[in-house]
């Protein structure tokens, strides 16, 4: 039996049943793929499910603003795919008259849809043959090849592409594609594999020469960068006694382009209250002496794919009526980074 005859019989015993494959609209598998790309299937499945409820066509979801999407994104990060999905929403009714093109070639000329983008809506909707190679295909056919090459160099890519290519099942390439990378996920899973019931286990070459834990292998092109985030929360007490706060959004192409955020004091390293108050009349416009206090003792690490944001949230209580502030109550209704959103949620009952 062949490797590919191996995994479609897995996968026609082991799959799961997802919301995006009772579907071969085109539109709800780009949705569907967008939305996975770095996210796993437990996280990524109720943002799809809410997605396509509020934007149920490629015109529903052209037709909203970038903020609507961004809101609906919140949580998932990586803001750039919401942004791009967008955008070619846009795109797809603008130019295509609403209908995604029906081939690997002219799928790769939408915005963000890349290699394996475009191979998994050719071959799942219109059942071209082309292989997807993610990391689940990655790590399969790392481990059963026994290919030592690493998956993110220039030579890697392109090798496990042919090989992808060479192993496919093209008669029943919807389900193959679908299946290596279930496959990828479920049996031959990045940590503890379930080799002992896997079907391939007599011909996996890793397994035979205990290199499970070794393959793939991926270069560490990765330098982290710390940066130290000092949030300034203004409260100011309005005079119908409602509490007022202000945010700013960010702009740029850096990290969270276009989400909202609480005025941001960055600096070299951790900040003390002396620094706070020393560049806080170049933020804030304040016409009294606020009163200043942090919000949380110990910094709060958030964890990006190349930056550490160690960050601290200052309340700064003032007087002062600030240009564009906004209702504390109001705060829910804008898309912001998932680091202010769990500081919203923990403090909102008994701060705000």
């Amino acid at each position: 039996m062949t490797f590919s005859q191996n995994i479609l019989i897995w996968y026609a015993q082991n799959k799961r049943t997802l919301p995006w494959r009772r579907t071969r609209d085109p539109y709800k598998i780009w949705l569907s793929e967008i939305m996975l790309q770095q996210t796993r299937v437990v996280q990524g499945t109720p943002y799809y499910l809410k997605f396509v409820a509020n934007f149920p066509t490629v015109y529903d979801l052209a037709a909203s603003s970038e903020e609507e999407v961004l809101k609906l994104w919140q949580g998932l990060g990586y803001y750039s795919r919401a942004r791009n999905l967008h955008a070619t929403a846009k795109m797809v009714v603008e130019e295509y008259e609403g209908n995604f093109p029906n081939t690997y070639e002219g799928l790769l000329k939408l915005k963000g849809v890349g290699d394996y983008t475009a191979s998994a809506i050719a071959s799942i909707c219109f059942d071209e043959a082309q292989p997807v190679v993610d990391g689940n295909v990655y790590r399969v056919l790392a481990r059963y090849f026994g290919v030592d090459i690493a998956i993110n160099s220039t030579e890697g890519v392109k090798y496990f592409k042919e090989l992808a290519r060479e192993v496919m099942d093209t008669e029943n390439i919807r389900d193959y594609n679908q299946g290596i990378m279930e496959f990828g996920a479920i049996q031959c899973a990045p940590k503890k594999p379930y080799c002992l019931h896997c079907p391939l286990n007599e011909s996996c070459v890793a397994l035979q020469g205990n290199k499970i834990e070794k393959l793939p292998v991926k270069l560490n092109k990765t330098k982290v960068r710390n940066r130290y985030f000092n949030y300034l929360v203004p409260v100011i007490e309005a005079k119908d006694g409602d509490l007022r706060t202000v945010l700013a959004q960010r702009k740029g192409k850096g990290i969270w382009q276009n989400l909202w955020e609480f005025p941001l004091l960055e600096c070299q390293a951790e900040a003390n209250l002396e620094k706070v108050k020393q560049f806080l009349p170049e933020i804030l416009e304040l016409k009294d002496i606020p009163e200043v206090t942090p919000l949380n003792e110990q910094l709060i690490v958030h964890k990006l794919s190349h930056q550490h944001l160690h960050t601290r949230f200052w309340k700064v209580k003032t007087k002062t009526d600030l240009t564009n502030s906004i209702p504390i109550k109001n705060l829910e209704d804008y898309p912001v980074p998932v680091l202010i959103a769990d500081f919203i949620e923990r403090l909102k009952n008994s701060y705000f």
